[in-house]
């Protein structure tokens, strides 16, 4: 699944360095164009996530989220220079999931919107409990994949990868797209974190007779075909 963004801040350059930042790491993302309507944009677009700058041009952040709220439960991240308890409270007062102080660092943000997504959105696609597909039933509610009748018991992080590739199954996954499903609040992922935890749960299917039905595709990332 490919999380859309949309981006509502009227500085440009921070705008921009936003949108390549999250583009990079597999999201579709639009930068607000018209501020006088931005619930006009918002709705077109369907966004899953907004990040949301409060001082704007016509109306501040904290009005334009109360809209959004009338409407939609979608998360709102607020992002502000004036980082004081009173903006705090008022943002979370005005239905924001988080709140970001500029400057920002780039990692810190993306690691809350990893966050907040997962919360938002996460938790519902794994449960989509049972699949069962060339000869193995995956079960997400119990973390585990039966193969001829033997139960293959899966940690937290092979959980995920296998929840992602099979919902996923027949597409190409990116390592990026599966580094985010990996990366939870407090716990940072790299790509070496994603390479232990894709080669133990390949090992898993392999000695239970799932020889490669997990496909690397070079320079691309991993389908179950």
């Amino acid at each position: 699944m490919v999380y859309k963004i949309l981006v509502v801040e009227d500085d440009h350059t921070i705008a921009s360095e936003l949108k390549t930042m999250m583009t990079g790491w597999g999201y579709d993302v639009k930068l607000t164009e018209n501020f006088e309507d931005i619930l006009g944009e918002f709705t077109a677009f369907q966004p899953h996530l907004v990040l949301m700058d409060i001082g704007l041009p016509f109306t501040n952040g904290f009005v334009r989220c109360t809209k959004i709220r009338e409407v939609s439960k979608v998360p709102v991240i607020f992002l502000s220079s004036a980082s004081d308890n009173i903006n705090l409270v008022t943002a979370i007062n005005m239905g924001a999931d988080d709140f970001v102080a500029k400057p920002f660092d780039f990692s810190v943000l993306t690691a809350k919107i990893m966050a907040v997504l997962r919360r938002a959105y996460a938790f519902a696609e794994e449960k989509s409990d049972v699949i069962e597909y060339r000869g193995a039933t995956y079960n997400a509610s119990d973390s585990s994949v039966v193969v001829n009748g033997q139960k293959i018991d899966l940690t937290k992080n092979e959980n995920r990868i296998m929840s992602s590739l099979l919902q996923s199954r027949g597409s190409i996954v990116s390592r990026n797209t599966l580094m985010q499903q990996l990366w939870d609040d407090d716990c940072f992922v790299d790509e070496n974190t994603l390479s232990v935890n894709m080669n133990r749960l390949r090992k898993k299917l392999e000695a239970a007779g799932l020889a490669d039905f997990i496909v690397t595709k070079k320079g691309q990332g991993y389908i179950i075909e």
